[in-house]
């Protein structure tokens, strides 16, 4: 659905040329959720501008559904953007018409006449959960009903992407959860490719099925969710994942240590450490730990100090070594 080769973006500054994105490569699949992530001035919302050509790259390319972007004419660009939906932190809605209404602007620019384009901002309201909102305005609602209002308006021209530019940014968590369930919804039932932009590491885990990190206006790292968060390689992505640090070996001269990797099993299998203990009589010690659960899967890694005796540490690397879901390595004094 998006193909982007090469992209890199300049801007003039009074200090010189900024480099806010170099030589970005990526491509998302039709019907993916893909997230793009990054600490503040990682260039996320640069790239996401230059999807739809808010901003013009300065070399490489961009094609969304087919459409070289850059190569379009104002006519031929005004009508692959109907194509491509944004939604935004601030919602951007118009203070002065009712939700309803809202809705229907879009289609309106779009010569769509008045009462189908009311059909379909009622059967938005409906997929969005507000179909009791259509009178309301901006002013009497949440933040977390306005982003469902502007998701709402964002589908009124059948998109075929969907491009959130750190659009739970300025929600609560239990309202970004709703809001992310929400895309999950559109997601599956209307096939729409959905680009998440955030800094929430929560965000991606919770929804995302590929990402990209960037870091300094360069992707860094990107790929399957689950393999990055299990075993993140670049700096950037260790930072991310692990913002407290990774686990480290510590000074234990007498003990024998591995580092597990879990690549994704799943919340319902039996904890590692008691089936060690209980299975083959290994009793290790959890010396440090940062595992998370995304998409109903365990990731992330541990580092185990294995039993001192050489027959029972034996057993414990036997019984790690044929675990399902897990990588490990044995750390190195």
């Amino acid at each position: 659905m998006i193909q982007i080769q090469h992209l890199t973006k300049r801007f003039a500054t009074d200090a010189g040329t900024l480099v806010a994105l170099r030589d970005i490569s990526l491509e998302i699949a039709d019907g993916d959720i893909y997230g793009i992530i990054g600490m503040s001035g990682a260039g996320k919302s640069t790239l996401v501008r230059c999807i739809n050509m808010l901003e013009r790259p300065d070399e490489g390319s961009v094609t969304v559904n087919g459409h070289r972007m850059e190569t379009l004419s104002p006519a031929e660009l005004r009508s692959a953007r109907r194509e491509i939906a944004m939604i935004f932190q601030q919602f951007n809605l118009l203070m002065q018409r009712n939700c309803l209404k809202n809705i229907c602007f879009p289609m309106e620019l779009a010569g769509v006449p008045r009462d189908k384009a009311e059909r379909r901002a009622r059967e938005l309201l409906e997929l969005v959960g507000l179909p009791d909102k259509a009178k309301a305005y901006p002013a009497q609602l949440s933040g977390g009903q306005k982003q469902r209002i502007a998701i709402a308006r964002a589908l009124a021209c059948d998109p075929k992407v969907l491009l959130c530019d750190e659009a739970t940014s300025a929600l609560d968590p239990n309202t970004t959860h709703s809001i992310l369930q929400l895309i999950g919804k559109i997601n599956r039932e209307l096939g729409i490719t959905v680009v998440i932009i955030t800094h929430q590491m929560s965000v991606v885990e919770e929804v995302c099925r590929h990402v990209a990190i960037l870091d300094q206006g360069t992707v860094v790292e990107q790929g399957d969710v689950r393999e990055i968060f299990s075993n993140p390689h670049s700096d950037a992505a260790r930072r991310l994942v692990f913002p407290a640090g990774a686990p480290e070996q510590q000074q234990m001269p007498d003990r024998h240590l591995v580092r597990v990797a879990f690549n994704g099993t799943q919340t319902t299998d039996k904890p590692l450490v008691a089936s060690l203990a209980i299975e083959c009589g290994a009793l290790v010690s959890i010396m440090a730990a940062d595992t998370r659960v995304v998409n109903g899967q365990t990731l992330g890694s541990m580092l185990l100090a294995l039993p001192e005796n050489p027959e029972e540490r034996r057993r414990a690397l036997d019984y790690i070594r044929q675990y399902p879901g897990i990588s490990f390595e044995e750390v190195k004094k």
